[in-house]
């Protein structure tokens, strides 16, 4: 994609380097831009690191435009894969989804109804069926219905992080870790002039982007905007074992699974959320984690829980992106989404086309920040 010629390079700052900060940075780099990537802790190691990364569109129905953008992010995806390769960080493997109990099956049905409507692939088998063809190590019943959604995949997101960081930097870009924002300082005409950083330097820019994840309501407030924030921690545990016996994705009951590269499976569950300002400590968080995924996969019986971590995560207060100019502070853009992993790659290919060529794309009409404006 060609954003036109510039009379000289723009200088960003990109404040966040998770997927989404990573994928802006890398787009703008390539097309000539001078970024510097700013993060108080190491690329790719906050949330991007501790989320399910799953790319998908099956659970996002609740907008038509809102989907419609996670089906292309799951498009930029594809293309993404054949420009940078896809080694060590992208499994288009599909995902499969079944219930124990008739109204979450019905529910489910009802959506994969929806999505076939609207030209999405879904695919229904039964238990034997998907034990035969696709997961032998799951228990489930033989007669269960379960969908299979063959387009959808998973991200190892730190590896991607690495892998579009790098070859920004090969491009041209800067990277300060271990840093945070201190200031953002405008001109006399309101613009995004100057970023103060920890370590006491400052640097000279013509635009940032605030794409700090759970900390992006700070960094807004570091130009008096507010930017309403929701508060939805999430848990998530990393168990080591000999050997992944899950080849993809899947929302078992009651918990979610996937493989985390050869020896290695990643476990959530939204039942489990709930319960983290109740009392459990991370420790026992994990446990109840894994008694649940075994309940599924027995062969996790003897898998070894080697990480947990609890996040945030950043979900504006709608529960919608928050991507694009903020007409109010030239200069200023946000970047800042639930779905990171889905979105991260498209996100990245919008705004750095809206920064450098000024034209606003209508995919993301819905997601503008002057929605939360006063």
């Amino acid at each position: 994609m060609k954003y036109g010629s510039v009379e000289r390079p723009h200088r960003v700052a990109v404040i966040g380097v998770g997927i989404i900060g990573a994928s802006v940075g890398w787009n703008l780099s390539r097309h000539g831009a001078k970024v510097v990537f700013i993060d108080a802790g190491l690329p790719g190691e906050g949330v991007t690191n501790w989320s399910f990364s799953w790319v998908n569109a099956s659970n996002k129905t609740v907008r038509r435009s809102y989907f419609d953008l996670n089906v292309a992010g799951m498009a930029t995806y594809r293309e993404l894969a054949a420009t940078i390769g896809p080694n060590s960080w992208w499994y288009p493997s599909g995902h499969l989804r079944w219930a124990d109990e008739p109204a979450a099956e019905a529910k489910f049905l009802k959506t994969a109804e929806l999505l076939a409507g609207w030209d999405y692939r879904v695919e229904v088998y039964t238990g034997d069926e998907v034990r035969r063809r696709f997961e032998p190590a799951l228990t489930m019943p033989g007669d269960v219905r379960v969908l299979f959604y063959p387009d959808e995949a998973w991200v190892h997101g730190r590896h991607l992080v690495s892998r579009l960081v790098g070859q920004a930097v090969a491009f041209g870009a800067e990277l300060r870790t271990r840093t945070a924002v201190r200031g953002i300082g405008t001109g006399a005409d309101g613009r995004t002039r100057t970023v103060a950083l920890s370590d006491g330097s400052r640097l000279d820019v013509d635009t940032v982007v605030n794409a700090a994840g759970p900390s992006a309501s700070h960094v807004a407030e570091l130009i008096a905007r507010h930017l309403p924030m929701r508060r939805e921690p999430g848990v998530v545990t990393r168990l080591d074992c000999a050997q992944a016996p899950v080849h993809r994705p899947m929302h078992a009951p009651h918990v979610e699974i996937r493989p985390d590269g050869d020896a290695s499976v990643v476990l959530h569950s939204r039942e489990i959320d709930a319960l983290i300002d109740t009392g459990p400590d991370p420790t026992e968080l994990a446990q109840l984690l894994h008694d649940s995924a075994r309940h599924v996969l027995p062969e996790l019986d003897n898998a070894r829980i080697a990480q947990t971590r609890v996040s945030n995560r950043p979900i504006p207060a709608d529960g919608f992106p928050s991507v694009g100019a903020l007409p109010s502070v030239p200069g200023y853009y946000e970047a800042v989404s639930h779905s990171g992993i889905t979105l991260g790659p498209v996100i990245g290919r919008l705004l750095a086309a809206e920064i450098l060529s000024g034209k606003r794309d209508e995919m993301l009409a819905d997601f503008r920040p002057e929605r939360f404006s006063p």
